[in-house]
């Protein structure tokens, strides 16, 4: 085998590298959105997943990251910076005293509500344009992609 002449894929090995492709597309096409529907609320994309997650309970930053499929690091950096701005808080953690729990302060919950009023009208204009059927459908196979490419990392790691 030469760097000239790579192995070929599968018919399957194809379309699943079509599909990856055009995730890594979409991606980045939601974050941009992402960081547009939060910036008049100051925020981005990234500390707008963070909020989201807590938003629902306290939590530590190794559970945030493992909601998001993101490394600690990163998230405990949004973390911070979240609290530097009042957004959101450290609080003792009952069941465990070294990993404190992350939770919205008033000021972190009425930031989200502006970026969730601006996300539902986005939402429900693009959700219209492409149809809930799709969707529906689309969701049900990245869902399956996500279980399979995790038990096969889970596997080989």
């Amino acid at each position: 085998m030469s760097l000239d002449n790579p192995p070929s894929r599968t018919p399957a090995g194809d379309a699943f590298t079509t599909l990856v492709v055009q995730i890594l597309r979409l991606n980045g096409h939601l974050t941009a959105a992402g960081d547009a529907l939060a910036r008049p609320a100051g925020q981005t994309s990234a500390r707008w997943q963070v909020m989201g997650v807590v938003e629902h309970g306290a939590a530590t930053v190794a559970q945030v990251a493992r909601a998001l499929g993101l490394a600690r690091q990163s998230v405990q950096r949004i973390a911070d910076l979240l609290e530097a701005d009042g957004l959101v808080e450290f609080v003792p953690n009952p069941a465990d005293r070294r990993a404190e729990l992350l939770r919205l302060t008033a000021a972190g919950r009425a930031a989200l509500r502006t970026i969730q009023s601006a996300q539902r009208a986005w939402a429900d204009a693009l959700g219209a344009q492409v149809g809930e059927e799709d969707l529906r459908r689309a969701s049900e196979v990245l869902g399956h992609v996500a279980e399979v490419v995790a038990n096969q990392a889970a596997h080989n790691g």
